[in-house]
């Protein structure tokens, strides 16, 4: 299917679960427009006008001459056109699936598209990292100490060329990774080289003599190798990056300093090894041994004020940990908009003079992409989208305050529907400035594999798709820990050794992919490696061994993989420095599950793992479903219910061991009463007087019965704060429209009881 093809099967999905919803609360005895459905109904129709199979757009042409009006004609629907649509939602619904399947995105098995070569993106907080296999010139390199703020330092000058360091490093590491994989690539080359001098010229005006000297030396590797008399191999890759890890520690020292963090704080960096490393490599010389590289090292070292401090002897340059202390200031957002000049022209020098084209300002050093773009500080940014979140709530409490809809004036009443449109609007665009793309967070996995595959010594290979899928920036933010840690155990257990994989007749080099894309209105992370994948008996043998089940327990595959997530669980023969200690996939859970998303694992041994992560699109604002039980209100996330019906007694039954059973479209599905449940006197007791809604957390689902249905509204998602931070039902509350708070529940707690329930029966 092609591309056009997939994102419109994609789009009818979204539709028809807007569709469905719409339907449950149409009530054919009102005179309550129906003008949403109707045009849910014709968007569908366009939607599949063009690529659909005609069989589906025959269905949706069905629907729309149902919902059809005249001209200036509220459109209202009769008893026989719902019951009509009612039928024709679930067949359209099985038409658009199989049409769907059809779509590389419409499915979880599909394969992988070939991808290029992955590229990288710098880290603005420079951390620890496993390190590949350094020269000896790095391995055993004394460092000196320096001081990265000058005395008479300006702060708001400080602040813009670190700024701009970190976008000319992260351009430095992304092209640096591409040339080892295509050395010719001339296009990167000229890229990386411009980047260099922009960064050589800035440091100039700054007066960081250190840094300028280091970055001319690391210009001049470069400025070889594009005139072809020095060839970019593996240690002259290894020493652009090693001088790269110094400017990342250097920047990020100086904008945590210029904060107020650490002042006058000196760190210690092997810049005259690296610089000895150049020069060798520059003279054609061999690798210094590691007393010779340290010995040199201290001798052409930069003079540096002298501290009485204990200096370590081996700081090989790809690692250089950040001092505890620093921590950097917020990242800024980008919002389109006019480009800010940065105050600072590049000096040419008289080793430059020959290339006059090369020096030019800062800002014409950043990517093409930063184009128009203007840096907002993200609290300001977070400010406007709470006050735009506050005057939805404010909205939503005019257009429903009873008095108001006593009203019977027309002009009132489009007057109230062009405020509601307007602030929708003015939302989606707040939400969208928080939008930015995964791709920097990807990118920085391409330079940890690096790394890894020297470390463990195994061939890695990493493939990125979908790195122009975008979600909100503080999820981007917080997904950063959970993914090294599921690619550095990719790397550690779940890709063989060259030797092994020919063994078993694979390729020697094994295959990690980091995938992202939209889907149901969420964002979706798979982290999938082609290595040994995951033995289920050894799971659940190292299970009952722990004592976290029982030898007799009857649980299906999933159950079983699921288990590894538990606190303390490792199947790692040994502890490595990488992994085997069981400390970390009960925290990548914890902190999913935090930002209200799930994650899942497919493995088959001997072909391979993914995890897939589902995640919502944004943590401000939600869709949610109006319920009621009891005398209480709550709020469900639309994206969560997959459906809502009023049962017949025909479809409950008790099954032994495992409770209430819901019987939905042939399969039974646990009952969980939420009034019971959250302990709501005066609630519905008998199902086929109530509503049942079946919620799903990933492949899970359950039924859950409440008393009624009331409506649907977009919320801002207040936090709890910590009295409330341990309850488990609960991910935040709501301003409703009457102005009554209503706490929105943990779908996924709610679905995870079922495993809980099951264990205790």
């Amino acid at each position: 299917m092609t591309p056009e093809r997939s994102a419109a099967a994609e789009h009818a999905q979204k539709l028809l679960r807007q569709i469905s919803l719409e339907l449950a609360f149409v009530d054919p005895h009102g005179k309550k427009p129906a003008e949403e459905l109707r045009r849910l109904i014709v968007e569908l129709e366009q939607a599949v006008a063009v690529h659909a199979p005609q069989a589906i757009r025959d269905l949706a042409s069905e629907a729309r001459s149902r919902v059809e009006v005249s001209p200036g004609v509220a459109a209202t629907l009769n008893s026989d056109a719902i019951v009509h649509l009612h039928d024709w939602q679930p067949r359209m619904q099985e038409a658009v699936i199989a049409w769907s399947r059809e779509s590389p995105s419409g499915g979880r098995q599909a394969s992988p598209s070939p991808m290029p070569k992955p590229v990288v993106s710098q880290p603005e907080v420079p951390q620890a990292r496993p390190q590949s296999p350094a020269p000896a010139t790095h391995a055993a390199a004394a460092t000196e100490l320096f001081s990265v703020l000058p005395d008479d330092a300006d702060g708001e000058l400080v602040r813009l060329f670190c700024s701009e360091s970190q976008d000319l490093l992260q351009d430095i590491e992304q092209g640096v990774l591409v040339l080892e994989e295509r050395p010719q690539d001339t296009d990167t080359l000229a890229t990386v080289f411009r980047a260099f001098h922009t960064f050589k010229g800035n440091a100039s005006v700054m007066k960081l003599a250190v840094i300028q000297r280091l970055a001319h030396e690391l210009e001049s590797l470069l400025d070889g190798a594009r005139r072809g008399t020095h060839q970019l191999d593996r240690r002259a890759i290894d020493a652009i990056l090693g001088g790269a890890d110094i400017f990342k520690r250097f920047i990020g020292e100086m904008a945590a300093q210029i904060e107020g963090t650490g002042v006058g704080q000196q760190i210690s960096l092997p810049v005259a090894a690296v610089i000895e490393e150049v020069k060798a490599l520059l003279s054609g010389q061999p690798q210094a041994s590691a007393p010779q590289a340290a010995k040199n090292a201290t001798k052409n070292a930069t003079p540096a004020p002298v501290v009485s401090a204990v200096v370590p002897a081996a700081v090989p340059a790809a690692v250089m940990p950040a001092p505890a202390v620093i921590t950097p200031p917020p990242p800024a957002a980008e919002i389109p908009f006019a480009p800010i000049p940065m105050p600072m022209p590049t000096p040419v020098t008289p080793a430059d003079a020959e290339q006059p084209a090369v020096a030019r300002p800062a800002v014409a050093a950043a990517s093409a992409g930063a184009a128009g773009l203007i840096r907002v500080d993200t609290a300001k940014l977070d400010g406007l989208i709470d006050l735009v979140g506050e005057l939805v709530i404010a909205q939503s409490m005019v257009t429903q305050n009873s008095d108001l809809q006593a009203v019977a004036s027309e002009q009132l009443a489009r007057s109230l529907g062009q405020l509601r449109g307007i602030s929708t609007e003015l939302q989606r665009t707040a939400l969208s400035l928080r939008m930015v793309p995964i791709r920097g967070t990807f990118q920085k996995m391409a330079r940890l594999v690096r790394d890894l595959s020297g470390q463990v010594g195994k061939e890695i290979r990493l493939v990125l798709e979908g790195e122009e899928t975008e979600l909100d920036r503080t999820l981007v933010e917080e997904l950063g820990d959970p993914l090294v840690h599921m690619i550095r155990n990719a790397a550690d257990h779940g890709i063989e050794s060259p030797a092994d994989r020919v063994a078993v007749g694979k390729d020697s080099s094994g295959t990690i992919t980091l995938r992202a894309f939209h889907k149901g209105g969420m964002v979706f992370l798979q982290i999938q490696d082609n290595g040994r994948g995951l033995s289920v008996s050894r799971i659940r043998g190292k299970a009952v061994e722990r004592g976290l089940i029982s030898a007799h327990e009857q649980l299906t595959d999933r159950e079983v993989l699921d288990l590894i997530f538990a606190p303390g669980f490792s199947l790692a023969s040994k502890v490595t420095d990488l992994s085997g200690r069981g400390v970390g996939m009960d925290v990548v859970r914890r902190n999913i599950e935090r930002l209200r998303g799930t994650i899942e694992i497919d493995s088959a041994e001997g072909r391979g793992t993914t995890f897939t992560i589902g995640l919502p699109l944004t943590l401000a604002i939600i869709e949610g479903l109006l319920v009621q039980v009891g005398d209480q209100r709550f709020v469900v996330p639309t994206l969560s219910v997959r459906e809502s019906f009023r049962p017949l007694p025909s479809m409950m039954s008790a099954v032994q061991g495992r409770g209430e059973m819901v019987s939905v479209r042939g399969t039974l599905m646990p009952l969980l009463r939420l009034a019971d449940h959250l302990h709501i006197p005066g609630a519905v007791t008998d199902p086929t007087q109530g509503i049942v809604m079946v919620l799903e957390a990933g492949q899970d689902c359950r039924c859950v019965l409440i008393d009624a249905l009331v409506g649907k509204q977009e919320v801002v998602i207040k936090s709890l704060g910590e009295t409330f931070q341990d309850q488990q039902d609960f991910a935040g509350a709501a301003i409703l429209g009457d102005g009554r708070v209503g706490l929105i529940l943990d779908t996924t707690s709610l679905v995870r009881l079922k495993l809980k329930h099951t264990e205790a029966a």
